[in-house]
């Protein structure tokens, strides 16, 4: 099964660069039914692995809602920025936070494409509740 990835530019709009791009995916994995991606690439060094990236998880519908109207209270939280942006601030555990500003057509691309893989309310019918707890006894 093919998983949706969606590279897009996004801005940080409160930084002091506020028109410079990176480019950053959003991503779905149909073992993951009920949550997003989004994945930012980190510069390459000696230190870090060639494809680094930091990752946040979020709910795919907090991203949907969020489109149309403020959505979130945690971690993520999604509103609709200018016209054709969407807004999502990621906060931090020491109290900072970013807020990015994506393109609304791309949003809605990968939203359109994941809700293909799995439709709305039928996220728990993907759930692999075996593979899940092998995984996590297997850590151990």
């Amino acid at each position: 099964m093919q998983m949706p990835v969606h590279p897009m530019p996004v801005t940080f709009p409160d930084s002091p660069l506020p028109d410079v791009p990176i480019v950053a995916e959003l991503r779905f994995d149909p073992s993951l039914p009920y949550a997003a991606c989004l994945a930012f690439p980190l510069t390459p060094c000696a230190c870090l692995p060639v494809e680094a990236q930091v990752c946040w998880y979020f709910s795919r519908e907090l991203l949907n809602e969020g489109r149309r109207a403020p959505a979130g209270s945690g971690d993520v939280r999604v509103s609709p920025g200018e016209e054709g942006e969407v807004l999502i601030t990621l906060c931090g555990p020491d109290g900072g936070q970013a807020v990015l500003s994506a393109p609304e057509g791309e949003v809605a691309a990968f939203l359109s494409d994941s809700f293909l893989l799995v439709p709305a309310g039928a996220e728990s019918a993907h759930l692999d509740v075996d593979a899940v707890l092998t995984r996590l006894l297997a850590e151990d």
